[in-house]
């Protein structure tokens, strides 16, 4: 079995305090302590920086996250493999998205699954594309869904191209009458998700030459909606984002195509847990069955 002080480490991090930790696992907050002690000693160097408020990983305490992790996963794995041969489907899963993600695919993804692996569990995670990538690399998420290109040395499922498409509030309607173009785009604001301006909407904005000065940001996609519909600003959603919210706002393509690509990231060590595996299958199942050419259409 591995040391104890692992598994402390890895829900330190995860529940932000000792005390948590030890609500966590079941034990005192002097346990926690003393295990975390016990694991700088052995290592020679802090992982914590202490505080009232908290703990914060000290930089060599982010060197050696993914590692720890990784040995945790394995054993995960290794515990998984055991069940398998002894003909048990356990095991657990944790799983990162976004907002529209968690909407609109993992509901009837997860109810797939447990409908054929009911004792599996599953936790579900929602936050920014850079933080789900990081948290996937660091070992402390098994699968992730982000936007497309991911840099980090990751496995990476390309999904589907999302189209993007502008937010207008009603009664608006492009001079052509179809498509927004550029003419229809000068002197207005914007209303975007910080994340999103690092990304494929931020290819969008630049090829109308809207300027980072007439950008305001916002914190979700309904929240854009309402802006959009009160008249402050237009928005720039993609399509799968614009499938489970309402507003009384218009919604038309642009005279040029743009799309985000969605894909699925996982490591290598998690890539073959026997529950991971199977997720991923069902993901791709429920991709290849809802969107059989690679495309999100209305």
């Amino acid at each position: 079995m591995l040391p104890f002080a692992y598994l402390v480490f890895s829900t330190v991090i995860t529940e932000g305090t000792f005390y948590k930790a030890s609500l966590k696992l079941n034990v005192t907050p002097s346990a926690v302590s003393h295990s975390i002690n016990q694991l700088e000693t052995e290592l020679g160097f802090p992982v914590f920086n202490r505080s009232r408020t908290g703990v914060e990983l000290t930089e060599n305490g982010r060197q050696i996250l993914p590692i720890i992790q990784d040995i945790l996963n394995s054993q995960k794995r290794l515990e998984q493999e055991a069940d398998n041969i002894n003909g048990l489907n356990s095991g657990s899963i944790r799983i990162g998205a976004f907002s529209s993600v968690c909407i609109n695919w993992l509901p009837p993804i997860i109810q797939s699954f447990k409908h054929q692996y009911p004792e599996i569990e599953i936790s579900v995670y929602q936050n920014g594309f850079n933080q789900i990538v990081q948290e996937v690399k660091n070992g402390t998420l098994d699968i992730g869904f982000t936007a497309l290109p991911v840099t980090e040395n990751l496995i990476v499922d390309d999904l589907i191209k999302d189209e993007i498409y502008c937010i207008a509030p009603q009664g608006f309607v492009p001079k052509n009458k179809q498509t927004v173009t550029k003419a229809d785009m000068q002197d207005r604001t914007f209303i975007l998700q910080p994340g999103d301006y690092d990304l494929d909407t931020k290819a969008t904005l630049d090829h109308y030459n809207i300027q980072p000065n007439s950008i305001q940001f916002s914190i979700d996609d309904q929240s854009i909606i309402a802006m959009v519909e009160a008249g402050l600003g237009w928005g720039i959603l993609p399509e799968l984002a614009l499938q489970k919210i309402s507003g009384n706002v218009a919604v038309y393509p642009f005279d040029e195509q743009f799309y985000r690509s969605i894909g699925m990231v996982t490591t290598p060590t998690q890539s073959k847990a026997p529950s991971t595996q199977r997720m991923i299958k069902t993901i791709n199942e429920f991709i290849q069955g809802h969107y059989p050419d690679g495309v999100l259409k209305e």
